[in-house]
């Protein structure tokens, strides 16, 4: 490491990648006091110090409508950034997340000779593959949060580096399953089913009539069974209990706390989504379903290039979570899957799920640090 504390270019355009910036930061000045940061970021990094271009929240946009009533605007801040980093010349400019933002910004300033990184490879492996080719101009190295991805980018002769997933870091600071069991005033001796409909009210709305009937077919089964939904919403929350209205179960519904449902749980029953990575991490044996409109089913479905839809199956290359899918995610399937998990303990799922989380790792931040200094030193 030289003695010369870099010059480091950033920018997130969206609050999870705010988060993580703003650790990698902190992980960073611990080797570096005097790092001197330019970009765009969120609160997170301006809790660090960073003095933001302009405010982060007129990158985030999502939709398709929304980003092209706003492109004049996200096209000048753009031009603007790049300019800064150009005329400025850090020793490196990292782009987290926002790839649709910052692979041109990352394109450009690599032309111009500064090294760039990308931290949370876009999603490739799913659709939009070839994407991958504008990456290899953008990037001189991908950093990635799962394993299998390097292997994609390396194929492709793309530099990458798995640093790790903040998630490792994070679930292993949480309470245990007691605790969190005594925080809910649920029974220790108590088999209870944690019931993650998704966080999104059209998910609630196709999921969670499909979900109470499990339920009710998982209890006709055994009286003694407890059940454990998280809404992430307070909209969410009211869907939910509107369809649980009727339902003689015996269920706790939560306002948020969807981490905690899931540690005080023995199976989860979840919708395809990033939780599932949570559970996975946990050690929570699980059934992966999801519902959607036909129509976009029938579009999604033929963008979607993996065998599977739930992170665990995917990372093990393998169906080891079962997973049913539209028409294909019945009460009936739904039961019968959980059931087979409390029967025999989920045995099979976890010792998979301990295997993939220890490839995985921990120390996001220190390993980022560590996978971008070379790039600062011209190695």
């Amino acid at each position: 490491m030289s003695a010369e504390a870099a010059r480091l270019g950033m920018c997130a355009g969206e609050a999870s990648g705010d988060i993580l910036a703003g650790a990698v930061i902190r992980a960073w000045r611990d080797q570096q006091p005097h790092l001197a940061l330019r970009g765009i970021g969120g609160p997170h990094m301006e809790a660090t110090g960073f003095n933001s271009q302009c405010p982060m929240d007129r990158l985030s946009v999502m939709g398709l409508v929304e980003p092209l009533k706003r492109l004049p605007e996200l096209l000048r801040i753009r031009r603007e950034l790049i300019a800064q980093q150009q005329a400025w010349a850090p020793q490196l400019f990292l782009g987290i997340d926002s790839p649709d933002f910052n692979l041109e910004v990352e394109r450009r300033l690599r032309a111009a000779g500064i090294p760039t990184a990308h931290l949370v490879s876009p999603s490739v492996w799913a659709w939009r593959k070839g994407r991958i080719r504008g990456i290899r101009q953008s990037v001189d190295r991908m950093l990635c949060l799962l394993p299998f991805e390097v292997t994609i980018y390396q194929d492709a002769h793309i530099d990458a580096v798995c640093v790790g997933h903040p998630l490792v870091d994070e679930l292993r600071n949480m309470p245990g399953k007691d605790q969190v069991r005594r925080t809910l005033s649920l029974p220790s001796e108590k088999t209870v089913v944690a019931v993650l409909p998704g966080s999104r009210e059209a998910e609630v709305r196709y999921l969670m009539p499909i979900f109470a009937q499990t339920m009710v077919h998982l209890q006709q089964s055994d009286r003694s069974l407890g059940f454990l939904v998280p809404a992430a919403t307070g909209e969410v929350e009211r869907l939910i209990k509107s369809v649980l209205r009727d339902a003689a179960l015996d269920v706790t519904v939560v306002s948020g706390m969807g981490r905690e449902a899931m540690r005080a749980s023995d199976a989860v029953l979840i919708a395809s989504g990033t939780a599932t990575l949570e559970a996975m991490l946990m050690g929570k044996p699980m059934v992966i379903a999801y519902r959607m409109a036909a129509l976009s089913w029938h579009i999604m479905s033929r963008m979607v290039k993996t065998p599977y839809v739930g992170l665990p199956n995917i990372l093990a290359g393998r169906l080891v979570a079962p997973e049913y899918l539209q028409q294909d995610a019945t009460p009936e399937n739904l039961a019968t899957a959980i059931a087979q998990i409390l029967d025999d303990g989920g045995n099979e799922q976890t010792a998979v799920f301990e295997e993939i989380a220890s490839q995985i790792g921990g120390r996001f931040a220190e390993r980022v640090v560590e996978a971008l200094l070379p790039l600062t030193e011209g190695e």
